[in-house]
Formats: structure tokens, C-alpha cells, sequence
């Protein structure tokens, strides 16, 4: 299993046989003599792991989808809150309760991304579909 690390320039597409193909553009890093795009072929399955966007801290309904309580009823400012955290017998927050809490900075793994193209004297290579993290994030590229 041959890995290179690569540097995230941008997104972007091109046009290929009338369809619009979507692209992740990623840059070799060069970590010492060895690495090389040579490895790589068009067409070819890779992999690809990173840490993705950090979010800060997010409520319960952007991290994990909840609905919120309604508008009405009586309800004045409970309208993104949780809700109830749980039964009053253990009389503590049981563990893996979803909260409120810090969002991103994970390290994602994306399989199956095909590569699209390759320039080796760019030291440039264009996999189809998107890359976890921002622009300018290091990521591995993994051959299967």
C-alpha cells in the first residue's frame, strides 16, 4: 500500500464527454526523494484521509440534527435546545448523550475516489469528488 502526502489547492470542475466532472486539485508535498506521483495512473482507485473543517463549538441542531421544540405552546426561548437529557432514576447524564459540544476537526477517510488526471511536472494531480478539510490542508493519498 504506496501513500503520498498532498497539499489542497482547490475544487473545480472540467467538461468530459458533455458532463461536467467535479475535481479536488491536490499538490505533492515532498517529504524526501521516494515521492512521486509515478505510482499513480489515471483512472485508477485512491483513498484519501484528513482532518476535516473544524466548526467550533455547536448546538444540538447543527451537530447532530435535532428538531428543536416548537414556536408555540408556551415555549419562549426553548426553540434549539435539547430537550430532556434523560430519566431522573440514575440521576446523572448518562455517558454518549448527544450535546452541545465541539463540531469538525476529525479525521475523515474518503474511499474509492478516482484519479482524473496528472501533471508530474506540476507535481499536480485532479481526483474526481471531494477531499475532507479547507483549502491548503495536507492530506494522504493512499493506493489501493
Amino acid at each position: 500500500m504506496n501513500k503520498i502526502f498532498a497539499k489542497k489547492i482547490k475544487m473545480t470542475q472540467f467538461w468530459k464527454d458533455d458532463s461536467v466532472v467535479p475535481v479536488t486539485v491536490l499538490e505533492l508535498k515532498k517529504k524526501n526523494e521516494t515521492d512521486t506521483l509515478e505510482i499513480f495512473s489515471v483512472g485508477e482507485k485512491v483513498s484519501v484521509a484528513g482532518l476535516s473543517k473544524g466548526r467550533g463549538f455547536q448546538g444540538v441542531v447543527k451537530r447532530h440534527g435535532f428538531h428543536g421544540g416548537p414556536a408555540t405552546h408556551g415555549q419562549k426561548n426553548r426553540l434549539r435546545a435539547p430537550g430532556s437529557l434523560g430519566a431522573t432514576a440514575p440521576q446523572r447524564v448518562i455517558k454518549g448523550r448527544k450535546m452541545a459540544g465541539h463540531m469538525g476537526m476529525e479525521r475523515i477517510h474518503v474511499k474509492n475516489l478516482v484519479v482524473a488526471d496528472i501533471d508530474k511536472e506540476k507535481g499536480f494531480m485532479m481526483v474526481r469528488g471531494a477531499v475532507p478539510g479547507m483549502r491548503g490542508t495536507v492530506v494522504e493519498v493512499i493506493k489501493k
